[in-house]
């Protein structure tokens, strides 16, 4: 076999739309594509830079030997072509769809005196199937509403027209209780009950108001004609479907038969919520997850998704609102992308369930394996503060003084978006006199690094620096110093509106407030301040301390710290006998602390 040339079969591809496949040496199919123009689309795979390609595509590119294409009339052709390929294939470098054989459907039975109860299976005998339902509780709940509201037969009785005259059934228990009116025995017309099947369609297509209005009027006749048992019954039927209309989502009634999809995706899994709104109403939802193969975005997962979820639920909405225009023009629905109004607001709605749904979801996955919450983190982290290389390794600076003295400052580390206390340090500046939070932050930094290039450690991927341009720039002054500058990435996070500062960019970069990012920043800032306060205190009681025992004649600053170290308080020192205080000092030092505390 000749090799493969991607230039020849370039040549061979048109610029029309359809689908495309792709073949590794093996021949498995190992990816399918639509493209409104085949050969541009084609031809990026191969015309690209490799590195403009992400790790999966370069890898999926290295592997193709063979090109196919199928030529459509349309786009929207293209769509659907490659939707029910990748359906029946399954290539490997695909988005993977999870599969819907098991969500329960509604059927309404083909047949006289048509049956109403819940499946699995879809068989086509010209019955009616409403569905799927995601939530096996819900669809339990609308079938309990039915069932109260219109007895119907749950026998499977063939109820024929001969069969019923000739008297060859008998009514059931279900009849004696009131669950059903007898049409075994003709007790019920068919008439009557094609009319409750008729209204039980309505209802399971979200047109609930067309029911309630029915049953108003028949208990308005039955207490004009004062029928008031029948009265009563329908006055139950009433509440009963006000109760589960209340439960359902009404958004507005002015939105009639439109499909909601909104989608919120993460690196490998990507999540598409669906929302059925018949007037005014959500009558099915369902979260669809997709697992990334390659680098796709959001537009082509949606898209993906959008034939998917309108193709299980077999909607025929004409409209379909999206967060964004997606690249497929179809005669059969139209796009809208709300900005204000009621249809905004079920846009968001959407983008709420699929957020929580992702979170739920990445949660199991994380309790299940604990290092890829710390990848997602880290790969977050990297895309949000646009850094070159995860930050698996970060540290953050700190200062504290108290009134311009004892002032110190504090370093602490995070190694994999957690602290490492065991790496935590904290200096007793040397160099600086006076309130002078710059120098300060110039000397920290300088020490913290100079020691680790001097002692061959690792140098973090990202250094903090609590404080805005000041301290950033006395911190860049010290790295400069160092010759490190451009080895590691340092940022600065001012307190009053958590504004980010780059060296040499003006503009702050501002995160989400409930970014995990800034969570993670924001902890390590904490983290940063209580060291280096707890640390401080400790410094300014023992200097305090220090500067009263040093009033003592004979006793000097290194004295004084012998004792404090020794009885750990003054107030152990004033307690102490002579013969404790000669095992630290000698004998005139221990008679002047004893003449000094006993005045």
């Amino acid at each position: 076999m000749a090799a493969f040339d991607y230039r020849e079969e370039l040549k061979k591809i048109p610029h029309r739309p359809g689908v495309y496949q792709y073949y590794d040496k093996q021949g498995t199919l190992i990816y399918i594509g639509k493209a409104k123009d085949l050969k541009n689309r084609v031809s990026s795979y191969f015309l690209k830079d490799e590195y403009q390609h992400n790790a999966k595509t370069r890898v999926l590119v290295r592997k193709i030997n063979k090109i196919t294409f199928t030529i459509v009339d349309t786009e929207i052709d293209a769509w659907l072509l490659e939707n029910s390929l990748i359906k029946k294939h399954q290539p490997r470098y695909n988005v993977l769809l999870k599969d819907d054989k098991t969500y329960p459907w509604i059927v309404i039975k083909n047949e006289r005196f048509p049956r109403i109860f819940w499946t699995r299976k879809i068989i086509k005998d010209g019955s009616k199937y409403f569905g799927p339902y995601a939530s096996v509780g819900m669809m339990h709940a609308i079938l309990g509403v039915i069932k109260e509201i219109f007895p119907l037969r749950t026998c499977n009785l063939p109820l024929t027209a001969s069969n019923i005259e000739q008297r060859k059934f008998r009514v059931c228990l279900e009849y004696q209780i009131g669950n059903c009116k007898g049409p075994c025995e003709a007790y019920q017309a068919e008439e009557e009950y094609n009319q409750h099947i008729e209204s039980i369609k309505d209802i399971l297509n979200g047109k609930t108001g067309v029911v309630f209005k029915q049953l108003k009027a028949n208990l308005e006749q039955a207490t004009n004609n004062l029928q008031f048992e029948l009265a009563h019954i329908l006055k139950q039927k009433l509440e009963l479907l006000s109760n589960y209309q209340s439960k359902s989502t009404i958004v507005s009634n002015t939105i009639s038969d439109v499909d909601v999809f909104n989608i919120a995706s993460e690196e490998g899994y990507a999540f598409v919520n669906f929302l059925k709104v018949m007037n005014g109403t959500v009558i099915q939802t369902q979260t669809l997850e997709l697992k990334k193969r390659l680098d796709e975005s959001d537009r082509e997962l949606l898209s993906l998704a959008v034939q998917e979820l309108r193709t299980r639920f077999n909607s025929s909405s004409k409209e379909i609102i999206v967060p964004f225009m997606l690249d497929v023009e179809s005669p059969n629905f139209k796009q809208t992308v709300p900005q204000l109004g009621d249809k905004k607001k079920l846009l968001d709605l959407s983008y709420k369930n699929v957020s929580f749904f992702k979170r739920e979801r990445l949660d199991q996955y994380e309790k299940l394996n604990p290092e890829l919450k710390t990848e997602r983190l880290l790969t977050k982290m990297k895309a949000d503060l646009r850094l070159n290389v995860l930050p698996k390794h970060i540290e953050c600076f700190d200062n504290s003084n108290f009134q311009g003295k004892y002032p110190v400052s504090a370093i602490v580390v995070f190694k994999d978006a957690k602290p490492s206390k065991k790496d935590y340090r904290h200096f007793n500046v040397k160099t600086v006199e006076g309130p002078n939070d710059f120098a300060t932050m110039e000397e920290a930094v300088f020490r913290r690094y100079k020691r680790m290039l001097d002692e061959g450690s690792p140098l973090p991927q990202l250094i903090i620096i609590d404080g805005g341009k000041g301290q950033l720039s006395a911190a860049l002054k010290s790295l400069k110093k160092l010759e490190i500058e451009s080895k590691v990435t340092v940022i600065g996070i001012a307190k009053r509106l958590e504004e980010l500062y780059y060296p040499g960019d003006q503009y702050p970069l501002y995160l989400d407030k409930r970014s995990e990012t800034l969570k993670i920043i924001q902890h390590l800032r904490d983290e940063a301040h209580r060291f280096g306060i707890t640390f401080h205190r400790n410094q300014r009681s023992r200097k305090t301390f220090q500067t009263e025992l040093e009033q003592i004649p004979g006793i000097g600053r290194t004295s004084a710290e012998k004792l404090l170290v020794n009885f750990k308080s003054v107030k152990k020192i004033k307690e102490a006998s002579k013969e404790q205080l000669m095992e630290v000092v000698n004998t005139k030092q221990a008679d002047a602390i004893l003449a000094y505390f006993s005045v």
